[in-house]
């Protein structure tokens, strides 16, 4: 490591101000041959645009072979569910779901609830550590208390434009899917267990992408920190 990134990494691990409260991470799984989905990217688009909220869309293939496949879907997003559905000990995945900040869970179908779960969330004891890109390439995280079983870091690029995709196939057929902040790439940049630690950034696979890198508990935690930069 060079003698100036080493040198900014001691200063970081320094007891500093506290951080700022990060964003509620509001996760939507969706997918565009999944009939009861356009009411959810709906509402996903009006929680994108408060103040203290960050929503990320997440496409999953696995209604596919109802004869539609998702245009954005990865199979990593899926897995990334599935780890949801594990640490909140529910029966199986579905669409539309909502994961708000790693802790709670609802559907997307149920406005009342989820508002109930951002503002919740809003208002829990929250003590992150300092987060902080260094240039276009790294990412430094700060000292804190680590959660039990460690913590991960995640990097996320989201197209910020609203996405419409017109279904040909499927339970969709003949409308347009409007989706709201759709993820485009995924990547575990390490663990993280509580010292201060650089993370390398890798180089974006399309222009115009949002970078956030979330800090959270491991195989599914929840959401610690959040960095974001455009």
């Amino acid at each position: 490591m060079r003698k100036g990134a080493l040198f900014s990494l001691i200063l970081f691990a320094l007891p500093a101000v506290a951080a700022a409260r990060p964003p509620v991470v509001v996760e939507l799984f969706t997918a565009q041959g999944c009939a009861s989905c356009n009411d959810a990217n709906a509402f996903a688009a009006t929680l994108a645009e408060r103040s203290g909220v960050l929503l990320l869309t997440f496409p999953v293939d696995y209604w596919d072979y109802l004869g539609w496949a998702d245009t954005f879907a990865q199979p990593e997003f899926a897995e990334r569910q599935k780890a949801y559905v594990a640490r909140l000990q529910l029966n199986e995945p579905y669409t539309p779901q909502v994961i708000v900040d790693g802790r709670a869970q609802a559907s997307a179908l149920r406005p009342e609830k989820v508002d109930k779960l951002v503002r919740e969330a809003a208002k829990a004891p929250s003590d992150p550590p300092e987060m902080r890109f260094m240039g276009a390439r790294r990412v430094d995280v700060g000292t804190g208390r680590p959660p039990r079983g460690g913590a991960e870091v995640w990097m996320l690029r989201y197209d910020p434009h609203a996405q419409e995709v017109a279904v040909k196939s499927g339970e969709n057929r003949g409308q347009t899917v409007v989706q709201t902040n759709v993820v485009r790439e995924m990547k575990r940049l390490g663990s993280w267990r509580g010292r201060a630690q650089a993370y390398r950034l890798p180089k974006p696979s399309e222009a115009g992408l949002v970078t956030v890198v979330i800090l959270q508990g491991a195989r599914g935690g929840r959401v610690m920190g959040v960095a974001r930069r455009s």
